[in-house]
């Protein structure tokens, strides 16, 4: 792909991933940006797959957004089918095998997908190749350098989400402040046994000062 069908490409910027012991954290910041130009102050970055799921974007929002159109549907008729939930594993396979089947024409995403099922939380980094990697933490996007430090550091086996949280938006907020790709305002969700819910301003604010 030339430089400057690149820098057409809106690119998430950095998201970052958490597995504790009692749910899964997803956070990411909300601007879309093209090179240095900003094309979105209010990105979406963490989509809801279903009850008990979810995802992160990074890289080509449309091609992103068709990932998840993709897993919604599958995941909605595992349930008519199946009478339950779709495993987190079966989900980040799925991605896997949409990311594998159109390598000649790659999606330019990188993705994160997270849950809680039977088997209790699981977190999965998928990249545009089709690789599955299953993961205690992860951050993706171009703010990833800065936010993997800070993880490295606070990151423990045992912590609780409401632990994940704060680092996880610790790791957002150090990102927006050193990455002039990464900004406006941090979304965040939880994932654990009462299903997927995004957190709202006051719930965050009640985590860290944004």
């Amino acid at each position: 792909m030339s430089n400057n069908v690149e820098e057409k490409i809106l690119h998430g910027t950095t998201t970052v991933g958490i597995k504790a012991k009692d749910g899964v954290v997803l956070c990411a910041d909300m601007r879309a940006s093209a090179g240095y130009f900003i094309a979105n102050n209010n990105t979406m970055k963490i989509q809801k797959i279903d009850d008990h799921a979810g995802l992160t974007l990074a890289g080509g929002v449309a091609d992103a957004q068709n990932i998840v159109d993709i897993l919604r549907y599958h995941s909605n008729l595992h349930r008519v089918e199946k009478h339950g939930p779709i495993s987190i594993h079966s989900l980040a396979r799925l991605c896997s095998l949409i990311f594998h089947q159109n390598r000649g024409y790659p999606f330019m995403a990188d993705i994160l997908v997270g849950g809680y099922d039977t088997e209790g939380p699981a977190l999965f980094n998928i990249d545009m190749f089709g690789s599955v990697e299953k993961k205690s933490y992860v951050t993706t996007g171009s703010g990833s350098p800065v936010a993997y430090g800070l993880l490295e550091e606070e990151y423990k086996e045992d912590l609780t989400v409401e632990e994940a949280k704060k680092i996880a938006l610790r790791a957002v907020k150090a990102a927006i402040v050193r990455n002039i790709g990464t900004g406006d305002g941090i979304n965040i969700a939880v994932m654990d046994k009462d299903g997927f819910r995004l957190l709202t301003e006051e719930q965050k604010k009640a985590v860290i000062e944004l």
